[in-house]
């Protein structure tokens, strides 16, 4: 036997060994190489159920054509953008103290659950919206997306947690990714069971898109259980004069004042914050706004779900090359591209007409939203101290849902005033213009500096 014949004979050696080897290659370009970060990413495949189904395709339709059946097209579309803003304006009074007493307790992912439960009830409780009901649509529309805002806050928190500084780009793209691989699925599975529903007459349809909201709640619920088995809940850290017994809620108010205080301390991590609240408002917007807006000027359902499933399976591989891009130009200047791109949405989607324009403004939202947001996410985490991750968290879902209530009021008060939307969707791209300005001024290299010499100063207390 030769010696090449010897080698690929030995144990670890051969083509099972080789695949497994690529496998690990590929798991590791991905930022899934290991098991934690895998549960980690696949929170993003299940809740992106809500984000997906309820938040941008079917729900909406639902709401304009059957809650708000018997109002104004215009009006439907504004109550629906007051309802969003009446979420994130609760989401941001709920979620600083929660924050801090997560981070105080060491219950992140306890709370992760409790909010996970919320929106999951809420969701499945859709199915009983009637024709009318507007009111009760809109009341579970909020509990929907506190229970989603809410558990985020606290996943997004173990990010530092689980991934190296060097990781965090490529496990947060792959999470992202993964959300909206799982979310577009879903979609499909629904809308198929609607179109097949609407075309044998074997039932309902409306009695079908009712379903695709149960759907949803066990979607979430399922796939989140190997966050549940697999992350590790983060040590519990007491500051400086704390002790445990203490009132959680009173001990989350004070670290609250002191956060509050100490994040305009780490400059860099805080003119991010302002850069984020800009432009990601202008990207709720649009995500949120897109179903609505599409419906007004005459676009049929079934286009709007589409092209909806189009921004899904675009976002799922460009999201992994924006973590890989961000690797070889910076993230920064990722988060730049992306951004300039949708200056160009916001411009084309004045004019937008035709299913035709619809769909290829959903391949050019796909290229970037997941990149983005995703980016967004590990550079902030890169310039926070790991200690007070859930605090400074809440700082950044604080700032954009109270930022993101300004975003659908503007949007909907300008389609009041001027009987349509066209103007309103144009509106949006100064958002993302003031997002790109502030973000000149944040260096990065600085910014994480100062968060690592933070956290070695309170190991060391």
């Amino acid at each position: 036997m030769s010696s090449a014949q010897a080698e690929a004979a030995a144990p670890g050696h051969g083509p099972a060994s080789a695949a497994a080897a690529t496998g690990r290659r590929w798991l590791q370009a991905l930022g899934l190489h290991r098991r934690e970060l895998r549960a980690w990413a696949l929170y993003d495949w299940a809740n992106s159920a809500f984000a997906t189904v309820i938040g941008a395709a079917v729900f909406p339709i639902f709401y304009a054509n059957v809650a708000a059946v018997d109002l104004p097209a215009n009006e439907a579309t504004a109550r629906y953008a007051f309802t969003a803003s009446s979420a994130l304006a609760l989401i941001a009074l709920l979620m600083p103290v929660l924050g801090a007493v997560a981070d105080y307790l060491g219950a992140k992912k306890r709370l992760l659950g409790r909010f996970l439960a919320l929106g999951a009830v809420a969701t499945a409780t859709m199915f009983f919206i009637g024709r009318g009901d507007w009111l009760f649509a809109s009341l579970l529309f909020v509990l929907g997306n506190i229970g989603l805002s809410g558990a985020n806050v606290f996943y997004n928190s173990l990010l530092p947690h689980i991934a190296r500084e060097d990781e965090m780009d490529r496990v947060s793209s792959a999470g992202y990714a993964l959300g909206y691989l799982g979310g577009g699925l879903l979609l499909a599975i629904n809308l198929t069971g609607i179109l097949f529903v609407d075309a044998s007459g074997w039932a309902d349809a409306e009695v079908a898109t009712r379903l695709c909201f149960v759907s949803v709640a066990l979607w979430w619920a399922g796939f989140s259980l190997p966050l549940f088995r697999s992350v590790p809940e983060p040590p519990r850290r007491l500051e400086k004069g704390e002790v445990t017994g203490l009132n959680p809620v009173r001990v989350g108010v004070k670290r609250l004042a002191e956060t509050f205080h100490e994040i305009r301390g780490y400059r860099h991590a805080f003119l991010f914050l302002l850069a984020f609240l800009a432009y990601n408002d202008g990207i709720g917007t649009i995500n949120g706004m897109a179903a609505a807006y599409g419906t007004e000027i005459g676009l049929a359902g079934s286009h709007l779900i589409g092209a909806i499933l189009v921004v899904q399976f675009v976002g799922m591989p460009c999201t992994f090359l924006a973590g890989i891009l961000a690797g070889r130009l910076g993230t920064k200047r990722t988060l730049y591209l992306a951004l300039a791109v949708y200056v160009v949405i916001s411009a084309l989607a004045y004019f937008m007409s035709t299913a035709l324009h619809f769909y290829a403004l959903a391949i050019l939202v796909g290229a970037v939203i997941g990149g983005s947001q995703a980016l967004s996410r590990s550079l902030y985490a890169s310039l926070i101290p790991r200690h007070k991750s859930a605090e400074f968290f809440s700082f950044l879902t604080v700032g954009s849902k109270f930022a993101g209530i300004l975003g659908p009021a503007i949007f909907g008060w300008v389609s009041l005033l001027a009987g349509s939307s066209r103007l309103s969707i144009l509106a949006i791209a100064a958002f993302f213009i003031v997002g790109m300005a502030l973000l000149t001024r944040v260096d990065v290299p600085a910014g994480q500096r100062y968060a690592q010499q933070a956290d070695r100063a309170f190991h060391a207390a």
